[in-house]
Parts: C-alpha cells; structure tokens; sequence
C-alpha cells in the first residue's frame, strides 16, 4: 500500500513539473545571412606582374665593337667565364656600379701589357679587349686573373692585362670572330660579355 502511495505521489508531481522543450539548433550559415555580416565584402586585388629575371630579355648580337656604362667611379671584385649552350660568357663583377666600358675586337689575340711595353698572346686565333674606365682591383679584387678554358667552344682565355692610372682592361682569346653582346646586370653590378656560338 505505501509503495502504491509513493508511486501516485511521483506521477502526480511530474505531472505539475513544467515542461522543458529542446530548442532547434540554429546553423551560422542558416539562411546566408550570418556569413554575409560576419565577413563583409571581399576586395580582390589586382593581379600583379612577376618581376622579369635578370638577363632575360637579352640585346641581340652584333659583330660590331660595343659600349655603355655609367660614369663613377668602381672596383673590380671577380672575373669568371662560363659556357651556355648557343654562348660562352665572360663576366666583370664591380663592388657598386659598372662604370663607362668598350669591347672592341681584335683580329689576333695580342694585348699590350699595362704600361709594360710588353705584349701577351692569350690563347685562340682571335682577340677582344675589354676596357673599363674610372676602375681598379688593386686592393678589392679575389679571384684568377688568369681564365684557360680550353675546352670552350669560343671563349679559349681571358686575362687582366691592365690595372693601372683608373683603368682596367680584359684580354679575351677567341677560337675565331665571333659576334658578341654586352650589357650590364645589377645586384651585384657585372659586366657580362656573350660570344655567339655558330655551326658553321
């Protein structure tokens, strides 16, 4: 009987309990609305340009003595050469710009000296100097002064033949004339030199 009594006194008090009711879950994205505020309107910005790589957009050759630079005053820090696949390369590297600069052609590789009075002969049939104004190595410059690359199909020699009064010159042995183009890159500042290479 009490177990009765307590079972009817239980039901009774659920039955004046409120009612608790699950509410709906409501979605951020519930009708696009709470996206749209929460991020605002999106900008898309202009598409930029990659910058052009340095000794892409390469002078055409010419058999032709050759010129540029700027005027000031620079060392000389390095000399290298290297061979690409249509051109071998002789490279002047400068501490700051590359000032004014000639590269005239030879028909022998014969290059005076300096202030010497002697003459060298570099090696190949052929000759270009480079000459660069307002410049020295004297105390800045690392490296050969001496380039043999026998092996190279134009480029045979390159060798500093003057350091001296402001003035720095390259003698350059080819395996024969050749067409060439110079210009200058920046950052770091080089002198750079291509000598076409032909079939024929």
């Amino acid at each position: 009987m009490r177990i009765a009594l307590a079972v009817a006194l239980l039901a009774a008090l659920a039955a004046c309990a409120p009612g608790i009711t699950p509410s709906a879950a409501v979605s951020p994205d519930a009708g696009g609305s709470a996206a749209a505020i929460a991020s605002g309107p999106r900008v898309e910005q202009p598409p930029v340009t990659p910058p052009t790589p340095p000794g892409t957009n390469l002078p055409d050759f010419a058999c032709t003595d050759l010129s540029g630079g700027k005027t000031g005053v620079a060392n000389t820090i390095a000399a290298r050469a290297g061979e690409v696949q249509a051109y071998d390369r002789f490279v002047l590297q400068f501490e700051s710009i590359v000032p004014t600069y000639s590269v005239k052609r030879q028909a022998k590789p014969l290059f005076p000296l300096g202030a010497s009075g002697q003459n060298v002969t570099l090696a190949g049939n052929a000759g270009v100097l480079v000459t660069v104004h307002s410049a020295t190595g004297a105390t800045t410059f690392q490296g050969d002064t001496d380039i043999v690359h026998p092996e190279f199909q134009v480029l045979k020699e390159a060798r500093q033949t003057q350091d001296f009064e402001g003035s720095v010159s390259w003698g350059l042995g080819l395996s024969k004339p050749a067409c060439m183009r110079a210009f200058v890159l920046n950052d770091p500042a080089r002198l750079v030199v291509d000598f076409q290479i032909t079939t024929s």
